[in-house]
């Protein structure tokens, strides 16, 4: 069977390399317009990012920021709490972390790690979690009252694709990191965890600040329906700017020597050690 090349057309329900790469583009290209506009207008914004692991939350957080300035742009992923955190008010440490006029957070896991990881694992009492469940969703229309424009995603991947997933991960050197003891637990909690997710969606899947649900069996599907549906939900607009010249050199002078490349340590060349020796096959 002869291989496929990029620009190929699938046959196997995926979108295709050279589509995917152009769409992509397009939107990151439009979240570049709506970084200028939160700074020009000063407007909040929040993107929560949930659901289990391996879902495909942090390759689409990675493509959302990718040409966005962290200035505006801010990642929030927040360890496990200190034990001072663990006595403060639940919500304390995360609301530290919302923006101010201007800025943009994405949350990597958020709040709602109560609705999760500790219910399922025994991390928080029953009375903790059932307080959640009732506050959360006023303190959602407390942000929302506010002004700041909160929009919440939750990444569903089949048991299947997780599996694959956690499996391609064993022995891939840049992403072992990933496969956490706490990843390993997910499989054989996942129906506790459906449980949580349904219980969750219940109690906070509300008109005020509502959840969004992105099928992520296929991770670039995943990006581009849901940074789409996100922009659709902004209300965006250009924002005028002056045009931008480069200004023409000056002309060198004559008062000026760059010092001996000698003074100065430089990086070894590994790159020449790699590419051997040009004459080699002369």
């Amino acid at each position: 069977m002869a291989k496929k090349g990029k620009g190929a057309k699938r046959h196997d329900g995926k979108i295709s390399n050279d589509v995917y790469e152009a769409e992509l583009f397009r939107l990151q290209a439009e979240l570049v317009k709506v970084q200028q506009w939160v700074r020009h207008t000063g407007a909040r914004v929040v993107v929560i990012f949930e659901g289990r692991d391996a879902a495909g939350k942090g390759g689409t957080i990675k493509r959302i920021s990718e040409y966005l300035s962290p200035r505006v742009v801010r990642i929030a992923a927040l360890p496990t709490p200190t034990e001072r955190e663990k006595g403060q008010w639940y919500y304390q440490r995360y609301v530290a972390q919302l923006p101010a006029a201007g800025e943009v957070v994405l949350f990597d896991r958020s709040w709602y790690n109560r609705a999760g990881v500790e219910k399922v694992m025994g991390f928080c009492t029953p009375q903790e979690y059932s307080r959640f469940m009732r506050q959360t969703p006023i303190f959602e229309q407390m942000l929302v009252e506010d002004g700041i424009l909160l929009r919440k995603y939750w990444f569903s991947v089949s048991d299947q694709e997780q599996l694959r997933r956690f499996k391609s991960r064993l022995n891939d050197p840049v992403r072992q990191w990933k496969l956490s003891p706490m990843d390993l637990e997910s499989i054989s909690r996942w129906e506790d965890y459906s449980r949580a997710k349904d219980e969750m969606l219940v109690h906070t899947d509300v008109p005020s600040s509502p959840w969004y649900i992105v099928e992520s069996d296929v991770k670039k599907h995943a990006r581009l329906n849901m940074m789409s549906h996100l922009l659709s939900t902004i209300p965006y607009t250009d924002v005028p700017h002056e045009e931008v010249h480069l200004p023409d050199r000056p002309a060198a002078s004559n008062g000026y020597q760059r010092p001996p490349r000698e003074l100065s340590t430089y990086v070894p060349d590994h790159v020449a050690q790699l590419m051997g020796d040009p004459e080699k096959h002369l």
